[in-house]
């Protein structure tokens, strides 16, 4: 399977070059050189690893990194010129998996790719199971039984977020801002319709796991679930 790349990087010549390399070994590469672009694009597209310039037109690689800090788990390499150790540490607090300070060696990026995508490929992946429902939160699938279910980015970005706070209650507006597309329309309503829609495709047993705590917002019961291989409760 060819691992699909996002580059972003303004600058012509550097583009083109990381661009040309990451193509010859065999990557399948999105280019984009603007930040409100690739916020879009990450919106609607699923990547294994992003390539990110911090000096972008737009919307900064530190705005881009905060954003999808909280709703991705795709590693992000930083390219930039900056080379301070506050400003390593901070793209580090902001969720980047990797630093490459410019100029640099296209060998060496070559070689961060592949260890970051190594690293990707020899995790666990991070099932979970309720109630005959399989949920691979890293493919970003949800099956029931041996039917699989279609749900739309947001519905399982809300599921998603429900599942890692499992025996948390969690506020409507934090589902709306960790959870939904930059720029949605994010009232209580919004929030509560994905419930809904999730219930349903859930089905009546597995959806109640998705309780309503009222005056607060939503809570996902943690003793529902199980992970890994073992068998879920009252599953198959």
């Amino acid at each position: 399977m060819r691992h699909r790349i996002l580059l972003v990087e303004d600058d012509p010549a550097l583009a083109q070059g990381i661009y040309k390399g990451l193509r010859e070994e065999g990557f399948e590469v999105v280019l984009v050189q603007e930040g409100e672009r690739a916020s879009q694009i990450v919106q609607r597209e699923e990547f294994d690893l992003i390539v990110l310039d911090l000096m972008l037109p737009g919307r900064s690689g530190e705005e881009l990194l905060e954003e999808w800090q909280a709703r991705r788990s795709v590693p992000v390499i930083v390219l930039t010129a900056r080379t301070e150790l506050h400003e390593r540490l901070r793209c580090f607090a902001l969720g980047a998996a990797d630093y490459l300070a410019k100029p640099f060696w296209m060998e060496e990026l070559l070689a961060r790719v592949s260890a970051r995508l190594r690293i990707v490929r020899e995790a666990p992946a991070r099932l979970l199971r309720w109630r005959g429902v399989c949920v691979d939160l890293d493919a970003r699938t949800l099956r029931r039984g041996e039917e699989e279910l279609v749900v739309t980015r947001n519905e399982f970005n809300v599921l998603a977020y429900l599942l890692e706070r499992s025996g948390r209650a969690v506020s409507r507006s934090q589902i709306a801002e960790g959870a939904l597309t930059p720029g949605e329309e994010l009232n209580p309503r919004t929030v509560d319709g994905y419930i809904a829609r999730l219930r349903v495709r859930l089905g009546e047993e597995a959806g109640s796991a998705i309780e309503t705590v009222w005056g607060i917002g939503y809570r996902f019961r943690r003793e529902e679930l199980s992970d890994g291989e073992g068998s879920d409760r009252d599953g198959a």
